[in-house]
């Protein structure tokens, strides 16, 4: 695109203020924000070797045969990780040679008619893919896996249950105890984040929003925007539980305040009004994740972050406290107030980093994948925790996993 972005900010008085950047809003290639992206573009190639077993067609792609919407969820980032793999440069056939060992198993693409994956399910499949690496290869029996890492995009990680209490119960896979976990779910101090961890953003089709991109000039005339669920009326129809009433607070102090473009609503406009605001809420829901923040990363929309504790995406190369706003669940009532106090300038520091290309590149997941993408995300992350630790191989005589521990549910074969 030719014409620069113009960045917006409303002001207390609501006068609409401006100021050119010097980046366009979607091209590839380096950063131009002072001192972002640095990180973001780093080259994984010659720092890692990743060696991918190969699976029997069951665990990855019969279930994908059996249900395309795998593809188009937000959960499709271990589908499209295997992908990229098997194509990538730092993919070894000799795994003598590999630092890191990946399992292609879709857990998440096992689906209810409604197109959630099956919680009962999930586990067993990554238990029955561990099993037949750990029975056909020897590289898994060597570390527990603590050479190995997985992918496990579900709502609450590898404790594979979109209920928090269901999860917590349930806990980490034991199986995956030593392995490095790849997940979108982030939480400090949550039985379903384990040390060394790399938490990743949800899959929001990079195509589907570049399709919806709008005159990066036009004003941004919305202070603050918000769609979704404030109450789950099925689950928790007072409010008070859904989001620990972070939503329910939100519509209770604001569906009248004329700064706060809120609704239940989804317009077929939802991408270019992201693109038209100074604001875009991202409060929790069940989990403290979603695709908004991805969608208004990738838009230049403030993303204005309300999830205690939240552990945020590749959190060691996105400057998340310079690019968003972080508003405790405590102070959602005083939400316009926190807003409208952010200095103008700050304002504009958060919008010139929004527009730096390697921004949008790494919390995205291309097909095919681009330089500095979350694929090369993943693998810088990865990369970064080399050399494994020592004692990473079990000695003679160590007792490795105990394949009976786990929920009695869990346990059942797949």
């Amino acid at each position: 695109m030719d014409v620069k972005p113009t960045l917006f900010f409303f002001s207390q008085r609501r006068r609409i203020k401006t100021v050119e950047s010097d980046s366009d809003q979607w091209p590839a290639g380096k950063s131009n924000g002072a001192g972002a992206g640095d990180v973001l573009e780093d080259d994984p190639i010659g720092k890692l070797k990743v060696f991918v077993y190969e699976m029997p067609r069951k665990y990855n792609l019969n279930l994908l045969a059996k249900d395309s919407r795998c593809l188009h969820h937000m959960f499709a980032a271990e589908i499209f990780m295997h992908q990229f793999l098997l194509t990538s440069p730092i993919r070894t056939l000799n795994p003598e040679e590999a630092d890191w060992f990946y399992t292609p198993a879709y857990t998440t693409c096992d689906l209810t008619p409604q197109g959630f994956p099956l919680p009962f399910r999930a586990p067993r499949i990554m238990r029955s893919a561990v099993r037949y690496i750990a029975e056909t290869w020897p590289y898994w029996n060597r570390t527990d896996g603590a050479d190995h890492f997985f992918l496990a995009p579900h709502d609450f990680g590898a404790c594979f249950h979109y209920q928090e209490e269901r999860a917590v119960e349930r806990g980490i896979l034991p199986v995956l105890r030593r392995a490095t976990l790849v997940q979108t779910f982030g939480q400090r101090n949550h039985p379903c984040l384990q040390d060394g961890s790399i938490t990743i953003p949800p899959y929001a089709n990079p195509r589907k929003m570049e399709a919806h991109l709008i005159n990066p000039a036009t004003p941004r005339s919305i202070f603050v925007y918000f769609r979704g669920l404030f109450y789950d009326m099925g689950n928790d129809p007072e409010g008070g539980y859904y989001a620990r009433g972070a939503r329910a607070a939100v519509w209770e102090n604001f569906k009248d305040n004329p700064l706060f473009d809120i609704s239940t609503e989804h317009p077929a406009t939802y991408y270019e009004d992201m693109q038209r605001a100074i604001f875009c809420l991202c409060p929790l829901g069940w989990a403290p994740w979603s695709p908004r923040l991805v969608e208004a990363v990738v838009f230049g929309c403030i993303p204005v972050i309300i999830a205690d504790d939240i552990v945020l995406p590749f959190s060691d190369a996105i400057p998340w406290n310079d690019i968003g706003v972080f508003v405790a669940e405590d102070d959602v009532p005083k939400l316009d107030t926190i807003l409208s106090s952010i200095p103008l300038d700050a304002v504009i520091h958060k919008q010139r980093l929004l527009a730096s290309p390697a921004m949008k590149q790494a919390v995205l997941f291309h097909q095919p994948a681009r330089p500095g993408d979350a694929f090369t995300q993943i693998l810088n992350g990865l990369a970064r925790k080399l050399p494994h630790r020592k004692g990473v191989f079990l000695e003679e005589g160590e007792k490795g996993i105990d394949w009976n521990q786990g929920l009695e549910s869990d346990l059942k074969p797949w």
